[in-house]
């Protein structure tokens, strides 16, 4: 019997030990979310709609690359990901958003490579050559737009495709910027949450 007490007691030990260094591994993220959803510091702007990941999770789909590989959002996981969603019919608008996600990232400088910019394709239609050729190193997925569509969270009358995402290394949803966005303000806020993160 004081060996089976022996045994659970180290167990016991061993799980304590397990949960503190998730914890110190985690704080720095969790510290962050402390203070832009509950300190809020007076004259603290965010040029992006905060999310509730909690309302938000990421739920399954079946997507995949273009190359018909079965693959998720989890598979970036330890980066933040700057998201957009939509057909492969790229118009205009479309052509925007992944620029301007290609200069927000450039935009970070040494911080650039803590970032992933994926385009979740809505669709099975073909894409343009040349749309490939420019969006060299976004990460392009094909998934059911139910899904997409259900997942995130839009103003009444508004369209998920008109916006672009962010991520957090941990795959919360957390951020949403608005239509035809400023680059230099969205800059701001991504560079705000990279400094208060050592995650990702």
């Amino acid at each position: 019997m004081d060996e089976n007490k022996t045994v659970d007691r180290q167990r016991a030990r061993g799980r304590w030990k397990l949960f503190a260094v998730l914890l110190v591994c985690a704080s720095p993220l969790l510290a962050s979310y402390f203070t832009y959803y509950v300190v809020k510091p007076t004259g603290r702007t965010n040029y992006g709609t905060l999310i509730d990941p909690r309302a938000h999770p990421i739920p399954p789909m079946a997507s995949r690359t273009l190359a018909q590989q079965p693959t998720t959002l989890d598979a970036y996981k330890g980066k933040w990901i700057m998201l957009k969603v939509g057909g492969s019919d790229c118009a205009q608008a479309c052509q925007d958003q992944l620029f301007t996600m290609r200069q927000l990232r450039t935009m970070q400088g040494k911080e650039m490579n803590r970032i992933e910019r994926v385009w979740l394709i809505t669709d099975e239609a073909p894409l343009e050559t040349m749309l490939l050729r420019v969006n060299d190193g976004t990460r392009m997925l094909r998934a059911p737009k139910d899904v997409v569509t259900q997942w995130l969270p839009v103003e009444p009358g508004g369209d998920a495709a008109d916006h672009i995402w962010l991520i957090d290394p941990l795959g919360n949803l957390m951020m949403r910027f608005p239509k035809n966005p400023d680059p230099t303000r969205m800059k701001k806020d991504i560079a705000k949450l990279l400094k208060a993160s050592a995650i990702g």
